[in-house]
């Protein structure tokens, strides 16, 4: 839970400012900058596995949460996702703002956020079910469970002993998979109109 809290909120918060940035802000490189998002978006995680995880370790943060934190904290994926976005925003309402002399921070929380919503919440959820799933670098880094999330802790439990109590497993599974369950169906219309959002016009 704290894995999943810390790195939701990082990667939402981070994603919709950098999308502000790339689209809103005028700065030399913008487009060079953007193109290394869409860079990241195409390399697996799996591939960098070795070499975060000898950094880590070197920094003596195996074991912590923080070691299992940081790597996971990438945002390229909302930057895309929320750039895309501010780009369908109505021209006419972001100059009207401009016009009345609203500054970056007016217009960001008065006027984009207010019309993002929707895809903020498809954003939000995608982020919370990604890292609440998240399992390849928590294995690596929890050496105890302590700071190991659920899925992990599955894992150690059908491991215990060689002997697999499946009673426990079947419980983890079911808390495991309530909170996000809970979660999409109270905002599934909000996701699915938010991913949606600039497919259909008129």
């Amino acid at each position: 839970m704290v894995i999943t809290s810390v790195l939701a909120v990082v990667k939402f918060t981070l994603g919709v400012l950098s999308a502000y940035g790339l689209v809103f802000l005028r700065f030399p490189g913008k487009n060079l900058l953007f193109l290394l998002v869409i860079s990241a978006l195409m390399v697996p995680n799996q591939v960098t596995v070795i070499s975060n995880y000898a950094l880590v370790a070197g920094w003596g943060w195996r074991g912590t949460f923080l070691g299992i934190i940081v790597p996971l904290a990438g945002v390229a994926f909302g930057t895309f996702l929320m750039r895309n976005h501010f780009l369908s925003l109505p021209a006419e309402i972001i100059e009207a703002a401009r016009m009345d002399g609203a500054g970056h921070a007016r217009l960001l929380f008065r006027v984009v956020l207010p019309l993002s919503i929707p895809t903020m919440v498809a954003f939000a959820i995608i982020t919370i079910v990604n890292e609440w799933n998240e399992y390849l670098w928590p294995f690596l880094m929890a050496d105890d469970a302590s700071v190991a999330p659920l899925p992990v802790g599955l894992t150690r439990l059908q491991n215990n002993e060689g002997l697999t109590d499946w009673g426990p497993v079947m419980a983890g599974t079911v808390l495991t998979m309530v909170p996000i369950l809970v979660v999409f169906l109270l905002l599934q219309r909000h996701m699915i109109k938010g991913l949606t959002t600039g497919a259909v016009k008129g």
